[in-house]
């Protein structure tokens, strides 16, 4: 057992009677959006897997450990601290070592989902290549781990401020499979639809079935399950566009890339589309934890 790892009753008591779990990622309520809606998001996420059947594992970096499964205070702290460190997989030795309170990327809840054994986990959108990337060598950790953890990941397709065809190019390569959930296309996070085709799967027990065929083949890869988010929320993939280019605009003008881009990008967003962009962002993602709570049951 990993030491390092933390987990609460509730998750204990499920990993030991062998009931779902599904995984959480926190830097959504440290790094995606304001108090006090941050954590009304979180507390509804949790509940929502719950309500499911599911226990929900929100994963962090706190006072030298990796949290997984949150109290009700730890989760406050997270929503209202305004020195939360984000944390990806190359960050958590050096946030466990100063003992820093630390907000876990799509990477970082990855690999510590894996060293928990959690099989599911549900996110809004991964990290991928970044857009002129051929001259900024910009692309996300999520990737990486991708290719690394033997972990489902279920989200609305990589950010829609990304590189969408290169993202897709970049987890072929690393040997990741993307599956479209009841779709034949790759979903652009806030848009349910984009251009670029992906392999389909219609049903929970085929994507239980597959997940359990490559780990008895001792693939090392996890597997991608874009969820597209339902067509009555989404924001059209042309419309979003528009927004996305005058956000990246800001940003050249400002000089602002590496890990501060994303932040900036999604709050710019937030502002143009007058909150719109936000709440489309919640309902994805509780999309997504229903979807990854009947995988999690599934399996």
């Amino acid at each position: 057992m990993n030491k390092y790892l933390q987990f609460s009753p509730e998750v204990a008591y499920a990993i030991n009677n062998r009931l779902p779990i599904v995984a959480l990622e926190s830097t959504i309520i440290s790094h995606g959006m304001p108090y006090p809606q941050n954590l009304k998001v979180a507390e509804k996420l949790e509940k929502i897997a719950r309500e499911m059947g599911v226990v929900p594992a929100t994963i962090c970096l706190m006072d030298g450990k990796i949290k997984v499964g949150l109290e009700k205070d730890d989760l406050k702290i997270l929503a209202k601290a305004k020195n939360v460190a984000k944390v990806s997989s190359r960050d958590i030795g050096r946030i466990l070592a100063t003992g820093k309170t630390g907000a876990t990327t799509v990477a970082a809840t990855m690999k510590a989902a894996a060293w928990a054994g959690i099989k599911v986990f549900a996110t809004g959108g991964i990290g991928g290549v970044h857009r002129e990337a051929e001259n900024t060598f910009d692309i996300s950790n999520d990737l990486i781990e991708l290719s690394r953890n033997p972990v489902i990941v279920v989200s609305a397709g990589a950010k829609a401020i990304l590189d969408l065809s290169k993202t897709l190019e970049y987890l072929e390569t690393f040997g990741v499979p993307v599956f479209g959930y009841k779709t034949d296309d790759f979903p652009a996070f806030y848009s349910a639809e984009s251009s670029l085709k992906v392999d389909r799967v219609d049903s929970v027990k085929e994507i239980a079935e597959i997940y359990k065929i490559n780990r008895e083949l001792k693939l090392e890869c996890g597997v991608l399950i874009a969820n597209p988010i339902p067509k009555k929320d989404e924001i059209p993939f042309s419309e979003m566009d528009e927004y996305i280019q005058s956000a990246l605009k800001k940003a050249n003008k400002l000089n602002i890339s590496g890990r501060d881009l994303t932040p900036f990008l999604l709050k710019e967003i937030v502002e143009i589309t007058k909150g719109k962009s936000l709440e489309t962002n919640i309902k994805l993602v509780e999309n997504n934890v229903k979807l990854a709570c009947e995988i999690a049951k599934e399996l």
